[in-house]
């Protein structure tokens, strides 16, 4: 519900903008105040289902959710749903870290494993699926439609809660003020600063400000937490090769892939002159692979380990997004965008579910909310820090062929674009050979070791 109310966005932009008569800086912010909101306060939701109760703080989360869809897809004004998307972007930020740790705290070995498998291919789909509901209800009923759908499923969920969701007890304690202050004013200002520099340069005042104080604030936000005796961010959680590797991972493949889906979806439109629906319909080819391979996935893991299927599959993704960025105008749908969408698809379908585990790999329940916690964060950062920097490298590329058509010069911007998500998956590629894929080999010489051990006769 929440990534695909994160892209549903993307194809009802055009139709928004028109209805509500937006200017570019508010179009911008339709996006960037779910963005900046959820980003900031994810750490913090996910401390207040530790101290107060997963079940009972996901239920909470999920009315402040539902509750903003529904004030968005009434929005009489820009200013009216601007601010409905902030009050989103809490209930997302409270949503996100409790479902995935009551995942992990109320699933065990290959049960979690599949549950996990299932959680991370919803994300994966979520976010595919938002652009075929997003386009298709612009087309045919309006924009609004698109954040009506949320109202339903999230009573449904409201509904459903407290009879199916198992009661985890809250962890008793009180909340690390100064780390909940530092972590949303760190993790807030870097992704305003992203937000703000890809809009009016890198080195505008704001941008330089919000930078600065971001850098502070984590840096202080490490110094206090490494004394804190219960931290909102446990360093002890980055001790471990493996989930520090897999937050990196996911940093960076999120990155390349928000600018897949924000260009790929204009190229679509404004290149190749596809309708939102049609746009929407285009990513068909990667939603149905990404589905039927993230199904497989537990099979999958189970015959050839996790490591060599997230292996594959940030390979794959990184293949996809390099064959995709060669397009051009006179791009054919079917060889410039769909298949490489299939190899896309089949990598994120392999990498999400080993990826999110890995995340999670190792944690006790106590702290289950925070690496849940740090798992969503270091999504949404590397999707908004991702979106800034591509967004810059197209606008770089666009002004080297200022005297381009605007269709010539949309598909430099795209193909630019694409390049440096390239980049991006190949730092995600690396960081899993060089931290998880080690992390996993030693955790398995451990095992035989100490099954060889058990098998020696005692003397």
């Amino acid at each position: 519900m929440i990534l695909l109310d994160n892209s549903v966005i993307f194809t009802a932009l055009p139709s928004l903008q028109a209805d509500l008569h937006l200017s570019a800086t508010e179009l911008a912010w339709v996006q960037d105040a779910y963005t900046l909101v959820f980003g900031g306060l994810l750490l913090l939701g996910a401390r207040a289902g530790d101290l107060i109760g997963r079940k009972r703080v996901f239920i909470v989360g999920l009315i402040i959710f539902a509750s903003a869809s529904l004030s968005i897809a009434l929005a009489p004004s820009a200013g009216w749903l601007i601010a409905s998307r902030a009050v989103q972007g809490i209930g997302a930020a409270i949503v996100a870290p409790s479902a995935l740790s009551l995942l992990t705290a109320s699933f065990e070995g290959r049960e979690r494993a599949r549950a996990v498998a299932w959680y991370a291919a919803m994300a994966g789909i979520g976010a595919s699926l938002g652009l075929v509901i997003g386009g298709a209800l612009a087309s045919w009923i309006s924009w609004r439609a698109g954040f009506f759908v949320n109202v339903p499923i999230g009573i449904a969920m409201i509904a459903l809660a407290p009879r199916y969701l198992p009661r985890i007890p809250a962890h008793p304690g009180r909340l690390d003020i100064a780390g909940a202050i530092l972590s949303t004013l760190g993790v807030g200002g870097l992704v305003f600063a992203t937000l703000n520099g890809s809009e009016n340069g890198w080195t505008s005042v704001p941008t330089l400000i919000a930078l600065g104080g971001a850098v502070v604030a984590l840096v202080l936000l490490v110094i206090v937490e490494s004394r804190a005796v219960q931290p909102i961010v446990p360093l002890r959680l980055f001790a471990s090769r493996e989930r520090t590797g897999a937050f990196l991972t996911r940093f960076f493949y999120l990155a390349a892939m928000i600018g897949f889906f924000f260009f790929t979806s204009q190229f679509l439109q404004r290149v190749l002159g596809f309708t939102a629906l049609q746009a929407g319909l285009a990513f068909l080819p990667m939603t149905i692979v990404n589905f039927a391979v993230a199904m497989l996935v537990p099979r999958i893991i189970g015959r050839a380990g996790a490591v060599p299927v997230l292996v594959a599959g940030v390979a794959l993704t990184l293949a996809g997004m390099i064959w995709l960025s060669r397009v051009d105008p006179d791009s054919s749908y079917l060889l410039g965008v769909a298949l490489p969408m299939v190899l896309i698809g089949g990598g994120q379908g392999l990498a999400f579910a080993p990826m999110t585990s890995a995340g999670i790999a190792g944690t006790s329940p106590a702290d289950a909310g925070a690496a849940s916690g740090l798992v969503n964060t270091f999504h949404q950062v590397g999707s908004s820090l991702g979106l800034g920097i591509l967004v810059a490298t197209a606008s770089a590329a666009g002004a080297a062929v200022d005297h381009a058509s605007a269709q010539a010069r949309l598909a430099t911007e795209v193909s630019a674009a694409l390049t440096a998500g390239s980049v991006l998956l190949a730092l995600a590629l690396a960081a899993t050979l060089a931290l998880i894929a080690p992390a996993a080999r030693s955790a398995r010489a451990r095992v035989r070791q100490s099954n060889a051990a058990a098998t020696v006769p005692a003397m």
